[in-house]
């Protein structure tokens, strides 16, 4: 072949390739735009766009007045991206903001700070982790402020990573009974323990999404689904309460040096549970809520049990309370080849069945075993009709299982009967012997223990949860108005005369009992001293259990000494409080006065002028509207100031609805009421800045 054909073919070669790789290009190029063009772009969709989930707020856990008792607050984060700072600012403003951060967390020194700083920017670290501390919203602001940092993110390389961390403002009141949040596989937080985990679902909220592209080498939010918050949970618990009853049961375990105990505060109408304390020695020798002994401990209540033992006696009419009955000469009842021994050691011989009660004699299981020892059945089947074998039904998890015997079972002996009737081979919790006692306090009517009022979001009401009656009456009328007079009888010639008071009448029962120590049984002494009652007796308004487990021997151990000035001293202040707030008078009090309540100066000057009462503090409040009222050892009535300011959320607790409404309003709040007299709480915390619209409620009494 010539050199001329020789070329033309290589350039033909070259050409035939040039269209088949041409050819292929095209046929690619069609394939992938028309057969394959959906899938390739939808991966570049994925990878320009992302999409985030954006967490909601959840709801804060409030008292009864609206003060929170948990509540979610934002905390930072804060990571550095070293590649974003420029070489020159980083080489003049290094030592300065390493001094900054070391004075910020004080943990370390400049020089280290310094290192750290310059390793990261030598490795150009993108997400650098400056502190494991998290910080506050204030502290991050002062943050933003350091050398470098000031300059932003794209410059500065200050990274931002909000957290939301879970705080109870009052520290230590109510832990368990509020509870806590776990973590959870996806690494959330989720509600499993207390009112957090009863009311997971409506505390958490509903997450959102937000879809953001890479525009710029930058994430920019395009799309928004916004999340939405968890409601607010409005509780039954007082604070106020709660930090008198947790301080009361706290001083009388570190006096007789107990292992734990519990104490609970209940409104006998409505059987709101108003405060309830859990607490448990630490090896650290102070106490802290470690467990809800008052809803999960299930054991032998001891001599409290009692009262349900003469319901029983007195529906089948086998005793009446001035019935008198011979105990014997010694204090000393056996059965079989057990005995019980009355623990003052005196000699009951002939006394009242009330009387039995009232000393708390273990004679009281002798009547028992005398009655119903041929139809143990019948007295057990009493028990049952009190409920006393049911759970409370309660919304928070860990009821402990409330036990009665029956003669059926496998465990059941001869001693069985006496030893129930006295609160032993029986088991319930606190709040189970609470909610019995309650029952008394209320005419015979049990409530279920409420926890929970209502269910706001934003405060608007989704949800309102009114008080429930459980059940019938627990017995007849006239055995009701029997056992109260006894359980009064206890207080005033009994085992707890030591409560006694002139100032308002207490009902209640004590209770001492041996505890079980797993397979050794009684032969350890530990004891569980109780005391259970409501106050004031002639119109209860509150049922209160104070129990304490393992006092110290060589200090003391019955109830009388144990647990019931507990008791007393959760009385007195709670009844105190009571006296204020339904304007009840006892003893001597002074009735020249009218209740007054808090409201509109001019108001009270024309009521007191015209009942010719003398007014001090006219000069105090010359440049006052509104004034509150007290009144100087009753002889004369005392105004003060009373600060009222649009732009905050007044308080008009004490005042009347008119006034109330008058200042609500006008401050641009939507007003909700219930219950008649003085405003008693409100939800939203007087002094709070107002927000337009929102909503509030008052609750008056």
């Amino acid at each position: 072949m010539s050199m001329k054909g020789e070329i033309i073919w290589r350039i033909g070669l070259i050409y035939v390739l040039m269209t088949l790789i041409a050819g292929a290009i095209i046929f690619k190029t069609l394939h992938v735009q028309m057969w394959e063009g959906e899938k390739w772009r939808k991966k570049s969709v994925a990878v320009r766009i992302k999409d985030f989930e954006v967490a909601p707020n959840r709801g804060d856990i409030c008292a009864c007045d609206g003060r929170k008792l948990a509540s979610s607050v934002p905390y930072y984060e804060l990571r550095w991206d070293a590649s974003v700072v420029d070489s020159d600012l980083f080489g003049e403003k290094v030592d300065s903001l390493a001094l900054c951060l070391s004075r910020f967390f004080g943990d370390e020194s400049k020089a280290a700070y310094k290192k750290r700083l310059e390793m990261a920017r030598a490795r150009k670290k993108t997400y650098y982790l400056l502190n494991r501390r998290k910080v506050s919203f204030n502290e991050l602001k002062k943050i933003r402020t350091f050398p470098i940092f000031r300059k932003g993110r794209n410059r500065g390389g200050l990274i931002e990573e909000m957290n939301s961390v879970r705080l109870q403002p009052h520290v230590n009141l109510a832990t368990r009974t509020i509870g806590y949040l776990n973590e959870a596989e996806d690494r959330s937080f989720e509600g499993r323990v207390g009112l957090e985990g009863a009311f997971e679902n409506e505390l958490k909220g509903i997450p959102g999404r937000s879809i953001k592209q890479m525009m710029s080498g930058t994430w920019v939010p395009v799309t928004v689904e916004e999340p939405i918050d968890g409601n607010d949970i409005i509780t039954t618990i007082d604070i106020d309460y709660q930090d008198i009853v947790q301080h009361a049961l706290m001083r009388q375990l570190e006096k007789f040096d107990a292992d734990r105990g519990t104490a609970i505060l209940m409104e006998v109408e409505t059987g709101d549970v108003k405060a309830i304390a859990n607490l448990k020695r630490q090896s650290s020798g102070g106490y802290e809520e470690e467990f809800n002994y008052a809803i999960g401990d299930a054991g032998e209540p001891g001599s409290v049990m009692k009262a349900a033992t003469m319901i029983a006696m007195l529906e089948d009419g086998y005793v009446e309370p001035e019935d008198t009955v011979d105990l014997g000469g010694k204090g000393v009842y056996a059965f079989f080849d057990k005995t019980l021994t009355d623990s003052d050691g005196k000699k009951p011989g002939k006394i009242t069945v009330q009387h039995v009660f009232e000393i708390s004699s273990n004679g009281i299981a002798k009547l028992v075993n005398d009655f119903y020892k041929d139809k143990p059945e019948r007295f057990v089947n009493r028990l049952c009709g009190l409920d006393l074998d049911k759970k409370l039904g309660i919304p928070l998890k860990g009821e402990g299982d409330p036990y009665i015997k029956h003669p059926g079972d496998s465990t059941w002996s001869g001693i069985s009967l006496p030893w129930m009737s006295i609160g032993y081979e029986v088991k319930l919790t606190p709040l189970q012997v609470l909610a019995f006692y309650n029952a008394i306090a209320n005419n015979g009517q049990r409530m279920r223990p409420r926890f929970v009022k209502e269910i706001r979001h934003r405060g608007q009401l989704v949800e309102q949860f009114e008080p429930e009656e459980v059940g019938g009456r627990i017995c007849s009328r006239s055995t009701l108005k029997k056992l109260q007079r006894i359980l009064e009888g206890v207080v005033e010639n009994g085992t707890a005369r030591n409560i006694y008071t002139d100032k308002y009448r207490i009902a209640g029962k004590t209770g001492t009992a041996r505890i079980a120590t797993g397979k050794k049984g009684y032969q350890i002494r530990k004891y569980r001293a109780s005391f259970v009652g409501y106050f004031p007796a002639d119109h209860p308004l509150y049922s209160c259990i104070v129990v304490i487990d393992e006092p110290s021997l060589s200090k003391g151990y019955y109830a009388s000494s144990v647990s019931s000035p507990v008791f007393r001293e959760i009385a007195d202040k709670v009844y105190s409080a009571a006296y204020l707030q339904y304007g009840e008078v006892k003893g001597e009090a002074d009735k020249s006065l009218p209740v007054c309540k808090n409201g509109l100066k001019e108001d009270f000057l024309a009521v007191f002028d015209d009942l010719d009462i003398e007014v001090e503090g006219k000069a105090d409040v010359k440049q006052n509207d509104w004034v509150l009222t007290a009144s100087n050892e009753g002889e004369n009535v005392v105004l003060k100031p009373r600060r009222i300011t649009n732009s905050q959320v007044p308080n008009v607790k004490g005042m009347g609805l008119k006034d109330a409404l008058y200042l609500l309003e006008n401050a641009g709040l939507s007003v909700g009421v219930s219950g008649a007299g003085m405003v008693m709480s409100q939800s939203l915390q007087p002094g709070t800045e107002v927000r337009q619209g929102s909503y509030i409620h008052i609750e008056l009494r």
